[in-house]
Order: structure tokens, then sequence, then C-alpha cells
């Protein structure tokens, strides 16, 4: 074996492991079988053109060199992104531990009680800094969160204010402005009016429906807003506001001034800048809007005996289940994020964010006193960490780049100042040096911070926050560490066994890939710096576009998405920006298979169009005639397809030339979700297939781990006609010649994890990543073939193949009174994570290996679903008290002195061999979902207070 080719890494199936598979399969090499699977008229006929594929060394030795083309200047920029100090007990055991970040989302809560406790504490976190009632468990940014909080203020308008169509939306002209732009790309579609301006200036009148404001505003001022949000409610117009969490630790909280949304990041708490992401945003409300609020929350309920247990609430609003009426789109948290923004707060507790936050505010107050030294004058009359300063920014800016220092430059006469976490007294000496330079003075000396008072009265906060326990017991790094890991021993990640979930590609987060995140020449850069001082980042990032829009056969890439579904929502809306430059803005109707993703509708609604859903034939496959016959129907407003690719059912449909020439035929565009790209790469590609554009999942295919839930990123690929239309930022310009307003609050959304992404393409290669979609192709087939007389495959291709996933139909074994999610329950006693449960087909597993497993870990998967399959057969619908309905098996149950059960306790927990070897304890026993959604508690809360609901 060549140890220096990351291919022999990443692939998990060996030479000499191939031929036993291909037997088992029936095939007499790889080659045929990829013949016999995706259709010849969409094989590619030549090899992509990427380069070389690296050894991890010298990809190392690459990323680092690339690293230093960065310049580390001290940046004071701020709008919403500061430089902070990373604990590095939260950096090494969270960020860089796999047993956190190749965690699944937690739809399998009894795997999954760590992570939900610790976004537990961060919505608690939420709730207490902001004073409201309800949180969620992290957005994407917090521009994508004001938008949020603008749709959702829009959807619980008043009843006389829909009737009356009030869609006015007022947002505060200090609000930041890549919330501004995100707020127009979110408006647009829904027809709601911004209306921008002074909020001091601002008419209550009955055509607002609502309100944006910005604490502290963007250039650092603290406004009192007690007497305007009063003054809305009085006018029944919803306030919402777009607040800096660290600030809230001294300033009244916006719950106590009656708001009704409060969002904004928490990337302050201890998360690296990296050029603009990812970072976990909030978004709080009040208790009454608990049906409304977007992403996830996690709420408190109690398992089969009883206890205490946590799973994720009200999870009926998920957007495949809710399709063309929803508003927002499910796919929104940065679960990692929010893990490290919590556990920041865990370890240093109140007093400890009470001391940073008063060391940032003194450290803002001396800067001022001695600018004001020099005889330039301060503009804010309160602030927390941002000051306003009169100066010349020609003359202040060439000295200030000369000291590697940045400020934001307002305008030619007025410059903004934020400082933070990590300024020290050595760097405030330096900025005054740059302006006493600027005034030809003596540069002051600064040897303590001043503690003068700038906030009091009615914005100084004086109610408690975070009195729970978790947050008054762990600030050693000894306990500290032990609770982190006491959770992390709850979840089964990625690193205990395979997490065979179909559409979702849990393959290997490589370490090598993985390294660079920690590198400080990538984490501590602000996305709004000049784009001279970020040329590593440029490199690796225009790098990367090329090679995804190599892969995929298009024209141009935008990496600015930073999830799959705002992936999806942004080529959609480029689609819509082609059709109006053309005068064919009227062009609304996005046609999708009833097989799709349930994201698709969603998105599809979000961007202004109707939803027609088409049929599938008894294989699964799209039904060309209805197609054409919605098609041609609609032809005069025909906007788009949106196809998923092999589909969703996974199978390479044959038909899909025909598909995509339907639409085109009838002047729409294709739009191709890239879930399952990875059947695709190497051996076709959505350009090939007739598609117009396509995101990508690189939290999928392309390797960045799903964290539990997040970090992702869902860049979109577009043929020639779309480029134009990628969408910009305000700040730093990028997109197309014809951009459309911001999808994600930073330029390049979520630019530190590409890297991850990066080094998966460079170090596998043309070749390794061709040969990857080959073995996960082979893998799948192989599952199948095993399970083969067992178990029911409900699709495949017309050869009988399977693409790189398939769907296990487990709908006969209702008569032995056995559902899927029993099945999926016992699946944890065997160590493994469920596959998909019920989608797209109520009643099935949508199992995919990936092509990172080896042939032992599919053969242990292969024996327990076989196993299970036995148990089904012993079990009987007239006797529920079986193996399955009682999964999962706690170490509590096997060592209580009773044992009520008609099996033994080594059946229970110990059903097979290899069991014993690695065994992964579930920490609760099946949890009552009804129960927590009947009983909703999402902080948290004593003991007794679960007992009590």
């Amino acid at each position: 074996m060549r140890t220096d080719v990351f291919a022999t890494r990443h692939i998990g199936i060996k030479e000499e492991d191939l031929q036993h598979m291909l037997a088992t399969i029936g095939v007499d090499n790889l080659e045929q079988l990829i013949n016999e699977t995706i259709p010849h008229d969409i094989r590619l006929k030549e090899s992509l053109d990427l380069s070389d594929a690296m050894s991890e060394h010298k990809f190392l030795a690459h990323i680092q060199e690339l690293s230093l083309k960065n310049k580390l200047f001290r940046s004071y920029i701020g709008l919403g992104y500061h430089e902070c100090l990373i604990p590095s007990a939260i950096k090494r055991n969270i960020l860089e531990n796999p047993g956190w970040y190749t965690a699944y989302t937690p739809y399998q809560a009894e795997i999954a009680q760590g992570r939900l406790e610790a976004l537990l504490n961060f919505q608690t976190m939420i709730c207490d800094l902001t004073a409201m009632e309800l949180a969620n468990a992290s957005l994407l940014d917090e521009s994508t969160a004001a938008a949020e909080a603008m749709t959702m203020l829009f959807d619980v308008r008043s009843r006389q204010q829909k009737k009356d169509n009030v869609v006015k939306f007022f947002v505060s002209e200090e609000v930041l402005p890549q919330t501004l732009s995100l707020l127009e790309t979110r408006s647009l579609p829904l027809g709601i009016e911004l209306v921008i301006g002074n909020h001091n200036e601002f008419t209550f009148t009955s055509d607002f429906y609502g309100v944006l404001l910005q604490y502290p505003g963007k250039y650092g001022e603290v406004y009192d807003y007690a007497d305007f949000v009063a003054q809305a409610k009085e006018n029944d117009i919803k306030v919402a506001v777009s607040a800096d969490i660290l600030s809230l630790v001294l300033l009244t909280p916006p719950g106590e001034f009656g708001v009704d949304v409060v969002v904004g990041t928490t990337q302050r708490f201890g998360i690296p800048l990296g050029y603009g992401g990812p970072h976990a945003a909030f978004f709080a409300t009040k208790e009454e809007y608990k049906r409304n609020i977007p992403g996830r929350i996690i709420g408190v309920t109690k398992d089969t005996d009883g206890n205490p247990a946590l799973r994720m609430a009200l999870q009926t609003r998920e957007q495949h289940i809710k399709r063309d009426k929803a508003t927002s789109n499910i796919c929104t948290a940065q679960v990692l994020l929010a893990v490290m923004a919590g556990m920041y707060a865990v370890y240093h507790g109140p007093s400890g964010l009470r001391y940073i936050a008063k060391k940032v505010n003194k450290t803002a107050i001396t800067l001022a006193n001695k600018l004001e030294q020099l005889g330039f004058q301060q503009l804010n009359n309160a602030y927390f960490d941002t000051i306003l300063i009169k100066a010349d920014a020609h003359v202040i800016r060439p000295i200030a780049e000369s000291h590697q220092v940045n400020f934001l430059y307002v305008d030619e006469k007025t410059i903004s100042i934020s400082v933070n976490e990590a300024t020290s007294l050595k760097d405030l000496e330096q900025i005054v040096t740059v302006f006493a330079e600027a005034s030809n003075k003596p540069p002051l000396q600064i040897d303590s911070l001043l503690d003068e008072p700038i906030i009091s009265g009615a914005m100084l906060r004086l109610s408690p926050y975070l009195e729970n326990e978790v947050f008054n017991s762990y600030h050693s790094e000894t306990e500290f560490m032990r609770y982190v890991k006491k959770l992390e021993r709850k979840d089964l990640a990625l690193n205990h066994s395979m997490i065979s979930l179909g559409s979702c590609t849990m393959k290997l987060n490589a370490a090598s890939e993985m390294l660079p995140l920690s590198m400080p020449h990538w984490g501590k850069i602000h996305p709004f710096v000049p784009i001279d001082q970020a040329k590593g980042y440029q490199t690796m990032l225009k790098g990367l576009e090329k090679d995804l829009t190599t892969i995929t056969g298009f024209a141009a890439t935008s990496l600015q998405p930073n999830s799959g579904a705002q992936g999806e929502y942004a080529g959609l809306m480029t689609i819509r920006a082609y059709h109006e430059s053309r005068n064919d803005g009227h062009r609304n109707i996005c046609i999708i298979p009833a097989s799709a993703h349930g994201t698709n509708p969603a998105s599809a609604v979000m961007a202004g169009m109707k939803v027609v859903v088409t049929k599938t034939d008894e294989r699964g496959n799209i039904d060309v005639t209805d197609l054409r016959e919605k098609a041609i129907l609609h032809k005069d407003n025909l906007a788009a397809l949106m196809v998923t690719y092999p589909s969703t059912h996974g199978v390479f449909e044959s038909s899909i030339k025909e598909v995509t020439q339907l639409i085109h035929d009838n002047g729409g565009q294709v739009y191709m979700d890239g879930a399952n790209m990875n059947a695709q790469v190497g051996l076709t590609n959505p350009a090939t297939i007739g598609a117009d554009v396509c995101h990508l999942n690189l939290h999928k295919t392309f390797a960045i781990p799903h964290g539990g839930g997040g970090p992702g990123v869902g860049p979109i690929c577009v043929a020639k006609q779309l480029a134009p239309f990628l969408p910009g930022n305000p700040v730093i310009r990028t997109g197309g010649e014809k951009a459309i307003s911001a999808i994600s609050a930073a330029p390049w959304g979520s630019a530190l994890v590409c890297l991850i992404s990066y080094g998966y393409i460079k170090m596998l290669g043309e070749s390794g990543l061709t040969r990857s979609t080959k073995i996960a192709i082979l893998n799948a087939n192989y599952i199948k073939q095993r399970l083969s007389g067992k178990f029911d495959v409900l699709y495949t291709g017309e050869q009988g193949r399977a693409a790189h996933e398939m769907i296990i139909d487990c709908r006969p074994f209702k008569k032995n009174g056995i559902e899927v999610s029993d099945i999926a329950k016992r699946l944890m006693d065997y160590g493994f994570h469920a596959p998909t449960v019920s989608f797209p087909v109520a009643g099935t597993l949508m199992i995919e290996p990936t092509e990172s497993e080896s042939l032992a870990e599919l053969d242990r998967f292969c024996n327990a679903i076989l196993s299970i399959r036995e148990e089904i057969d012993a079990a009987s619908a007239d006797e529920p008290n079986n193996v399955l309905k009682n999964a999962p098996h706690t170490l509590a149950m096997l060592t209580n002195d009773a044992w009520d059960f008609p099996y033994s306790r080594q059946k229970a927990a110990f059903p097979l061999p290899y069991v014993s070897e690695n065994k992964f304890w579930p920490s609760v026993r099946r949890v009552d979902d009804a129960y927590g959604d009947r009983n909703l508690i999402c902080t948290c809360a004593p003991i007794e207070a679960y007992v009590e609901a």
C-alpha cells in the first residue's frame, strides 16, 4: 500500500476486498457495475481537468504556505464581526474533536443526548441574555436570522393586517449593511416592502406590520428604544432587534423593553472569524410564537421510564411536512458553533462574561479618552465597544495600514473603531499612535484602562443572567474537560461506527482536511478586510470555485450560500433574476416531482414561485407523461424544474435528458439538487444531464463534517446564462455583473470550512474523486445484495442496480407489530445510528454507506440488519413486549435488579459478538415525542421543573 496516496486513506475498500464484493454483486469488474448503474448517454467522455493529487504531507505544507499570504492585521472593523479569545479547552475538546464534529443532526435523540444538552445550554444562554422566553438552537448568521425575523413577523400579522394587505417593514438605517442586503433578497419574492430610515423620525402608521432595529447601532451608538417599542405596540407593529450578544451582559436586554424578536450572532463567544464563518446566529422570541419560530428547538421530554430526556421539539414543522406552506427553510442550523458558543458561557460563567464585557467597554472608553486628548472628536453619546471618530480618512488610512491596523472608514471624515476581547493595552497604544502620527503629536502611553461608566440609567442592565447550575460549575479546565467528555460519551458519532444515512453522505472528515481550521492565519481574518490582505483566502476560494465548476461542467460558482437549503434558494433566485432580465418576470411556476427533497418546495415558495407537483411512476421515477402535460400547460409561466439526480429514490433515471429538454422547450430553467452528487463526481455531471444550476452540499459530497447538524456550505454552480446573477455583497464586491443581493452575511459565506473541501479535492485529485464515486456505488450495491431476500429494495435502476443509496421497505413488518421506528431504535443496541427513516417514503429506511467505510464495517452493519430481521420474524403483533419494541436498552435497564422481559439481558445488550468489543450505551430509553411537544420546556431548569411539567 502506498502510504503517500490520500485516496488509500479516504477510501475504505482495499483492493483485496474488491473481487469478493464484485462476486457478491454478480459482476466481473467495477466498470461493468458502473455501466449497469449510470445511463450511457450521460457518462463523461473525458476525465476531469483537475490538478494532480497531493499527499497529505504536501497538502499541509501547501496550505500552511498559502495561509501566510493572508496578512494578520489587527482589525477593528466591527459590523458584527470581532476577534475573540477561543478558550483552548473548547478548541481542543470540541472544535478539534471528531466526537463532536462528525455527529449527525440529532433526529435519533436517544444517542444524541450530549449534543442536545449542549444545545439546551445554548438556548438557555440566549434566553437569559436577551430576556426572551424562547430561543432556537441556532441559525446560519445574523443577517439570515434578521431576515427570518422579518418573514416570521410577516407570517404572524393580525387578521386585520392580512385583510388590509399590510406589507411594509421598517428597517433602521443603523442596521448592518449585509443584513439590509439580505432583507432585500428575502423581501422581494414575498412582496414585503422595505422602508429604510431614521428610527427617531419614524411615523407609526397602520400600513407597517414590523420594524427591525440594531442594538447597538452599526457604528456603535447605544439607543434607548423603550419609548419607540411602546409606541410600536400601541400601533400593533411588531419589533425585532438585532443585538450584540456580549453587550447584553451590560445593556438592558431587549426582552425587558417589550420587543417580539431578538436576533444576532454568537461569533464573539469563542468562535474564529474565519473570513466570515461559520458562526452560530441566535433567534429568540416570545412563547406565543413557538409554532412559528424558524429553525430547530431543543426541548425536554421524558423517556419510557419517565426519566428526563431531550429531543428536537416540534418536529412537525420540518419543511418536508410543511412543503408548499413553508415561509422559511429548516436546514438552517450551525450546531457545532452553537455548542462552542454555549460552552464559552459554561466555561466563563456569568461573572466571567461580565469581566470580559466590562473590559471591552473600558477598552473603548479608554481609547475614546486618549483620542480626544489628541484633539479628535468622538461622536457616540453612549457606546459599548465601538466609537465613532471625526478624522480625515485619507490621512488616517495609509498610516493605519502601515501599522497593520484596519478601521472601518464610514466616509471621508468619519472612522468607526470596534474594540474586542482580544484588544490589549499594547493594541490600544498602537491605535493611538496611528492618530498621533496623523496629527503630528507624540504618542500617548496607556498604563491601565479607565473605569468611567458610559452606560447608565435605563440602558444599564440590572437583571441577573446565567443563574442555572451548568453556568456556575465548570470554570476550572479539569471540571470543564470532564463535563464536555461526559456529554460526548452520550453521542454516537462517526468516530464510533458508520452512519449510513441515505441522502446525507456521512463520509470520512479526514484529519488533514480539518487541521487548517486551527491555523491562525486562516482563523483570524475579518470578512471585510481589503482583498489584498486575504490573498491566501482568495487563492483557496478561487481554486475551489474553479474545481467545483469543472466537476459540475458549468461556467461559474458562488460559495456564498452557507447551507444546502440556502443553495437551493440562491439557485432559484438566480433563475428568477435571469427571467426578469429577459422581461419574463411573470414566469413563476416551479415544477417539483413528488419524490423531491422536502426542502425543495420550501425554497421555491421562498423564491416567490408557485409549486406544481408531478407524479412518479411505480418504479419511483419521474412520470414523464405527467411532466410533459404540466410543462406544456404552464409553458407561458414556467420558471423552473427542481430535480434531484440521481433521484431521492437512489436511481439514475434514464429519462433525465428528455426531462430537462422538456423544461427548456417550454421556457424554463432546470435546477438540480446536488444532494446526491456523491454518485456523480467524475462519472457524469449536472451540465451533461441538461441542468442550468445546481447546489452542492460541501458537507456531504465534499467532506465538510455535519457537526451535529451544521456547519454546512451549499455553493451554487451555474451555466453561462446564469453567471451574471450570482449573489453579491454590499461591503466587499463579489458575484456576477448583475449580482442579486446577498444570500448570506459574508461575501464568501462560511469561508473557513471551505478549506476542508479544498483539501478533499486537492488530495484526491481526479482519479481519487472518480474512484470514490465508483466505490460509493459499489458499497451500496454490496449492501443491497447482502440484504436481498430478507428486505425488499423499493426502487432500482433498469438493470436492477442502486446508485449510491437504496430504500428498503419496512412496511410489511407491521403485520408483526413492528414499525420502522422500532428498527431504528434497535439498531442503537447494535452500535449503529439508524439510516434515514421514512424519507422519501414513509415506513422505509434509506441506506447510504459512502466510500469511506471498510468491508468489515459494511459486513458488521449488514449482520446487524439481518439479525434484526430475525428478531422481526420472532415478533408478534399480539405480544408487544419484545426486544424491538423495548429498544434501545440502557445500562440502567441491564443492571437493574428487576428484569421483566421475555428475553435475556445478553440478547438485549449484546445481540452479536462484535457488540461487546465496542459497546455504545444509549443514555436514555425511547423518548416520548408527544409529551415533549405538549409540555414545551426549551431552557435549562432544575430537575423538579421537568417532573412538574
